[in-house]
């Protein structure tokens, strides 16, 4: 059993940047695929970025590549989300998630959730 917790959303304006911190507990995450996901109102959930266990593999989506960037500590086991040149349209709740699988990029994909943190991105 996984639990994950998210934090550091925020209200920020455009061109401005985020950090988002997802603090796991249970069990370590050093086996685990760790990802990121963000569903706006009215869509939804899509992915956003993964890295795997060893932090060496990284995979983000085409519509933030070169914008955020997934690290992992698992010493610590926490998973970030750095997020420059914000743009409206990243306006969602991010999730943070879990998966025992190589890599993943599907929601189906990911077995345990946090509850999600909000970021609104004004223009």
């Amino acid at each position: 059993q996984v639990q994950l917790v998210e934090s550091g959303g925020g209200l920020v304006q455009a061109g401005a940047s985020l950090r988002l911190s997802c603090a796991a507990s249970g069990r370590t995450l050093s086996f685990y695929t760790m990802g990121w996901f963000r569903q706006a109102p009215g869509k939804e959930r899509e992915f956003v970025a993964a890295i795997m266990w060893s932090g060496g593999n990284t995979y983000y989506a085409d519509s933030v590549k070169g914008r955020f960037t997934i690290t992992r500590d698992n010493a610590k086991n926490m998973v970030y989300l750095q997020m420059t040149s914000l743009k409206p349209e990243d306006t969602a709740v991010y999730y943070c998630a879990s998966t025992p699988r190589r890599m993943a990029d599907e929601v189906h994909e990911y077995e345990y959730w946090g509850q999600g943190t909000q970021v609104t991105v004004s223009s």
